[in-house]
């Protein structure tokens, strides 16, 4: 009896201890997402104005406004998730619905694990052969777009297939029992219910695209253009490519300084603003399920 008492406190104990781990891991999580957030507010509050916001760049970038990067970050995430959003999504719904347990499956997700591990100046350079030389693209929204997209396209499948793995088998069976076909079953039944959670890889992919400065360097980005794009050929301007620029090679060092910790606040609003609206969006989709 005293020795069973003692392995269950020493259980309660290791348990404890273990929840207290998780627990100071995640608050840490969070208390260093505050503290990057609480330096960019000290150091880029001061630059920001509504002028700064809505007028063009001008000297080389060392006054005027971001408007023009603003815009242009904007179209080149809009683009990329166009192109990466459904392909991604038919993907992996091939993948786990008509794809059987296989060496193909096997071979398709470990070059889809690859794919997402391959540096992002990687796709730079392939964005910059094929879409900029090769389909003569030209550095322009649709060639930076398309670069982006397949930057993209990894975190969607892998993200996608995830949540159509967790809708129950039972959903399917009933839909074949009632006499569905395999199409009408995951396209009326199965993504429904898995659409809130692939909304998940959307808020990824936003995330991921926005802040890249490697691929829109070689197949989009401007050093310095004021004015706004005008069609999927032109070139843009965007904002880490911007703040890279003014963060290196400013001629006034404490202007540019100021300017770069503004456009790096303004960039992360941009992308909790895009996740806010994402959420919402799942969210929204997820009432919708349970009401039906």
């Amino acid at each position: 009896m005293y020795n069973e008492t003692k392995i269950t406190r020493r259980k309660r104990l290791n348990q404890r201890i273990a929840f207290g781990l998780f627990s100071t891991i995640s608050y840490g999580i969070v208390a260093l997402l505050f503290v990057i957030l609480a330096f960019l507010i000290v150091k880029g509050f001061s630059a920001i104005s509504w002028g700064f916001i809505t007028e063009m760049p001008k000297d080389g970038m060392t006054k005027g406004g971001i408007f023009p990067a603003i815009i242009g970050t904007l179209v080149l995430v809009l683009g990329s998730m166009l192109f990466a959003f459904p392909i991604g999504v038919m993907a992996a719904i091939y993948l786990n619905e008509y794809v059987k347990d296989g060496y193909l499956k096997r071979f398709i997700k470990l070059m889809t694990n690859n794919l997402a591990g391959i540096p992002s100046i990687v796709f730079g350079l392939f964005g910059m052969a094929l879409f900029v030389n090769e389909l003569e693209f030209g550095d322009s929204i649709l060639a930076g777009s398309l670069t982006l997209g397949l930057l993209a396209l990894p975190v969607v499948i892998r993200t996608t297939e995830e949540s159509l793995k967790a809708v129950d088998n039972t959903f399917r069976q009933a839909s074949l029992g009632l006499g569905a076909s395999k199409w009408q079953t995951t396209r009326k039944v199965v993504l429904p219910i898995a659409f809130p959670n692939i909304i998940t890889g959307l808020i990824l992919s936003i995330g991921r695209v926005s802040g890249e400065t490697a691929p829109i360097l070689f197949t989009v980005a401007a050093y310095f253009l004021p004015k706004l794009p005008t069609g999927i050929f032109d070139q843009v301007m965007a904002l880490p490519y911007h703040l890279y620029v003014i963060s290196t090679s400013g001629i006034n060092i404490e202007a540019s300084r100021e300017m770069a910790y503004g456009t790096a606040l303004v960039l992360i609003i941009i992308v909790l603003i895009s996740n806010i609206l994402a959420s919402r969006l799942r969210k929204y989709f997820g009432k919708k399920v349970k009401m039906n």
